[in-house]
């Protein structure tokens, strides 16, 4: 039933594998369930940082938090600081994860993301907090790199959007958990102002530690093993977690559907990814950019000053922000969760057009009625939330996509680039300008940022509408051929 493949150990050998379509073919399992956990949670912790950071500003901007701070400078500088470091570590863990495998660098980018947050917990000067919400960012990019691609390398096709949307979606999660630790740690009558913000910080270490110990079983990707000289590795790992499944299921595994020779490399140049990219699939590059902007200016530039917006425009005390946080974020994850398995079933191409034209026309009508006087912050957070709920399914699925529809040899650098790129023009200059518009207390100033965000979501959707990739069910392989892929008629010395 199994399939076997020659391997070399210099990696410039050719096999033939069936590797991807074994994986493709398994029932859905508790070995599964150990990947999502493994790699899924990290997105928790990314979600409490942010929303802690967003909910803390007005707190760290009053005399005697222990920084010389504005709000400004937090949800502005600090946040297009975490954003930049972000760019920048996708950028540089994303080779490296092309280059020496997902498990090793998914270990490391935690190991960053984690030290930079518990070095931020110990700022005394803005300085401090300044660099090390760029070295927090920096970890985080590297995740978003490493794990995405591990995850879509590892979920069978069936389950491959529906799964990514929803490991995406648990930031959310962690935004409900940042919202409400927040309330605890602002009060000052369980903390003094200059203690609370930092405990913050320091419980996401604590959650991030027990996360790194559950990543050590999570195994490298057979996918990346195969094509980097690992044959043998890759089949090994394949054949265990087969066997285990028709232990757990009762059941012998269907054969799998195919094979695919390739010849295998160590290494792919920056030249040949971005010829990849841009020659060979310039639609879906340009795809790529759209969703990314779109979303990163919604998400980056509005929740980073979703706090502010309530304290300046609606006299919300600071210490009760987290609450409204908390039903926006609950929002945001429900869309994932349940819009996610109609990316499996109605389409990549119409949910994806679908949820970022709702969401973009949403938005408008929360700008007018905001405009209009309309709005209470228990009405605007209503609004948010039914925006969010759709827009969260959307932004989810910018990830999946540039995760699928490039090669297996570009996958985690294009990653990186779309990432870095979309997150560069929207979430770099979304914080900054979002906070001047909103911390001048004139109304028409946040409508305007609104309806930027909500132009991008629109243009991204309409984009997607043209431009999408129906990798609905669809092996990853045969959404986009390997670039080491050997075709009919060439050399092939695999079984």
């Amino acid at each position: 039933m199994r399939a076997t493949s020659a391997s070399t150990e210099s990696g410039t050998g050719t096999v033939t594998t069936a590797v991807p379509a074994r994986l493709d073919r398994l029932p859905w399992s508790r070995w599964h369930w150990m990947i999502v956990i493994g790699l899924g949670t990290v997105w928790i912790l990314d979600g409490l940082e942010v929303t802690i950071v967003g909910n803390i500003a007005g707190r760290l901007a009053e005399e005697g938090s222990g920084l010389d701070i504005s709000a400004a400078q937090v949800t502005g500088v600090a946040a297009a600081l975490y954003v930049a470091g972000a760019c920048s570590g996708a950028l540089f863990f994303g080779w490296l994860t092309d280059r020496h495998g997902r498990k090793k660098l998914f270990m490391i980018t935690l190991a960053v993301y984690l030290g930079a947050t518990a070095m931020t917990a110990l700022s005394f000067e803005s300085w401090w907090f300044f660099l090390f919400r760029f070295l927090t960012g920096f970890g985080i990019g590297g995740e978003y790199a490493a794990i995405n691609s591990a995850i879509d390398e590892l979920i069978p096709s069936l389950y491959r959007g529906r799964v990514d949307l929803i490991i995406n979606g648990s930031y959310w999660l962690g935004a409900i958990g940042g919202a409400l630790l927040s309330i605890v740690m602002l009060d000052t009558d369980i903390f003094p102002k200059d203690v609370g913000w930092r405990l913050s910080f320091a419980l996401g270490v604590v959650l991030g530690l027990v996360i790194l110990l559950v990543r050590r079983h999570v195994p490298e990707s057979p996918r990346w093993q195969f094509i980097h000289g690992r044959g043998e590795e890759a089949e090994e790992l394949v054949g265990s977690v087969e066997r285990e499944i028709e232990a757990e299921k009762g059941a012998e595994l269907p054969p799998p559907a195919g094979r695919i020779t390739i010849h295998q490399r160590t290494s792919i140049g920056f030249g040949t990814i971005a010829k990849t990219v841009f020659r060979r699939y310039p639609r879906r590059a340009v795809l790529g950019l759209a969703l990314f902007i779109g979303q990163a200016f919604l998400y980056n530039a509005v929740t980073f000053g979703f706090g502010t917006i309530l304290i300046t425009f609606f006299d919300v005390p600071t210490g009760s922000t987290g609450y409204y946080f908390a039903v926006i974020a609950a929002g945001n994850f429900l869309g994932p969760l349940l819009l996610g398995r109609l990316f499996d079933t109605v389409g990549r191409r119409i949910m994806i057009a679908g949820t970022y034209l709702l969401s973009g026309l949403l938005l408008f009508g929360t700008a007018w009625l905001f405009d209009r006087g309309s709005l209470t912050a228990t009405t605007l957070t209503a609004c948010w939330c039914v925006v969010l709920f759709f827009a969260s399914a959307g932004a989810s699925s910018a990830y999946l996509t540039v995760s699928e529809i490039f090669p297996m040899e570009t996958r985690a650098m294009a990653i990186a680039f779309f990432y870095a790129l979309g997150t560069a023009a929207g979430g770099i200059s979304g914080p900054l300008v979002f906070a001047e518009l909103t911390e001048s207390g004139v109304v028409g100033d946040t409508v305007l940022a609104f309806q930027i965000g909500a132009a991008l979501m629109c243009a991204a959707g309409i984009v997607a509408a043209f431009l999408a990739v129906k990798a609905e069910r669809r092996s990853l392989e045969d959404i986009a051929e390997p670039l080491s892929a050997v075709r009919d008629g060439e050399e092939s010395a695999g079984v």
